[in-house]
């Protein structure tokens, strides 16, 4: 899309306001929001704003960044008001200068992409997006709160959210999604939504407008919707499978010519285990993440890797034409710019240095027994990360001390946090 192809639609679709959005290190969107009369300095790069949002204001940075649009992202919301219309685009961040932060989660994906590229390799990528759907409170605020029973692929009337989640589908595709399937998930008031694979670069920035979408669109049903791994004790929580198909000048090498599996596969699925307990601080970034994955009937508990179950850390997918893997441990609050570039660098990892991935779960049932442990919480799995230098390398030495040092805090603020539970537990019996 050129330039002056945004500034007809502008004008012809009477858009009042563009929203300019780009992801700070939680992987959470932020923006700004100018008028039509502001394109040509959009349009320039002109539009700053102070760094320490890109932190999550949880870091001090006293640069003033600059904001470049993507313009193929240029696009409406159709959630929003037909009269006086609002759009948005994916932005880099960069400095004064136009020069890329290097701190930027996409800016570190695209350094990771650029460097493969050089060898002709390239990444294709879907993942599989579930959330809750909980109702909100008199104020508008969200609760936890639904009021159906449905399970795996029930239909209305026991599915309540059914109607808020076609609507989320018709105005995704009305974004440029294109939606393979959507249905209830496993959990009471729990959906899923799987749109078309794409490029790695594509598809982490679909994700950003999805969950925005979804958010934004749940809203106006008077509902909540929620990307949080676990919110309730008494459900299965959420996850975010990550498909990925690796491609050599345009030809899937996960795949020999007779449609078998090859070498590299399970190379790269050499590396993602090995460096498996680095990236769930990539992938599962919250406190709560843990919760999910310890719990979870159907999230991995040891990294090991399978081609069938849904146990496994690393699934092998085999179809009649194509071979890809399945990443199961990742879920909804991970940054997907940094995850698919830390797991692409794990992957080429194993594939360089032919690191093989050991016993299919599904051939040698025992290999559960002597696989290791995922991390047991957010501090393990960034100890993990501090001890393994091609993670580290992968979001860059140091992004990944800002990073680390940003969510041991969390943390922190965590332990320092007295809850209900400790209260129930303990104030009446010591």
């Amino acid at each position: 899309m050129t330039k002056e192809e945004i500034l007809d639609i502008i004008e012809e679709e009477g858009v009042e306001f563009i929203r300019l959005q780009f992801t700070d290190v939680f992987g959470r969107l932020k923006n700004m929001s100018v008028t039509p009369g502001q394109m040509e300095r959009v349009f320039r790069n002109r539009h700053s704003f102070e760094g320490r949002a890109i932190y999550g204001g949880r870091y001090e940075c006293d640069e003033k960044l600059y904001l470049r649009p993507s313009l193929n992202s240029f696009a409406i919301l159709p959630w929003r008001p037909q009269r006086g219309k609002v759009a948005a685009m994916t932005c880099d961040v960069c400095y004064e200068d136009g020069t890329p932060f290097e701190f930027s989660s996409r800016q570190i994906l695209k350094n990771v992409l650029n460097k493969i590229e050089n060898d002709g390799y390239s990444f294709i990528v879907d993942p599989q997006c579930e959330f809750f759907l909980f109702h909100t409170d008199d104020n508008g605020m969200p609760t936890t709160n639904c009021y159906e029973s449905a399970g795996y692929l029930d239909v209305a009337p026991s599915d309540f959210g059914e109607t808020a989640r076609h609507d989320i589908v018709l105005m995704l595709e009305e974004m440029g999604f294109i939606i393979e399937s959507s249905h209830h998930e496993g959990s009471p008031a729990q959906h899923e939504i799987d749109f078309e694979e794409a490029d790695a670069l594509t598809t982490a920035d679909a994700i950003q407008k999805f969950r925005f979408a979804v958010r934004s669109i749940a809203k106006g049903f008077g509902l909540h919707a929620t990307f949080m791994p676990k919110p309730r004790n008494d459900m299965d929580g959420s996850s975010m499978h990550v498909n990925f198909t690796m491609l050599k000048d345009g030809r899937n090498i996960f795949r020999n010519a007779d449609g078998s599996a090859s070498d590299a596969v399970y190379y790269f699925i050499g590396g993602i285990l090995k460096h498996g307990a680095a990236l769930t601080a990539i992938g599962n970034p919250t406190v709560n993440s843990y919760k999910h994955l310890l719990t979870g009937s159907q999230t991995p508990k040891k990294i090991v890797w399978s081609s069938k179950g849904q146990h496994a850390f690393v699934k092998l997918k085999e179809y009649a034409n194509d071979v890809k893997i399945e990443l199961r441990f990742p879920d909804g609050t991970a940054n997907p710019y940094l995850l698919v570039a830390a797991c692409i660098e794990a992957g080429m990892d194993g594939i360089k240095n032919r690191i093989e991935p050991g016993d299919n779960l599904t051939l040698n049932g025992d290999v559960m027994q002597t696989s290791p442990l995922l991390p047991g919480s957010l501090k393990e799995a960034l100890d993990a990360l501090d001890a393994d230098e091609v993670v580290q390398n992968a979001i860059g030495l140091d992004f990944a001390e800002i990073y680390k040092e940003i969510k041991y805090n969390e943390w922190q603020d965590y332990m320092n946090e007295v809850s209900a539970w400790e209260i129930n537990r303990y104030l009446n019996k010591v």
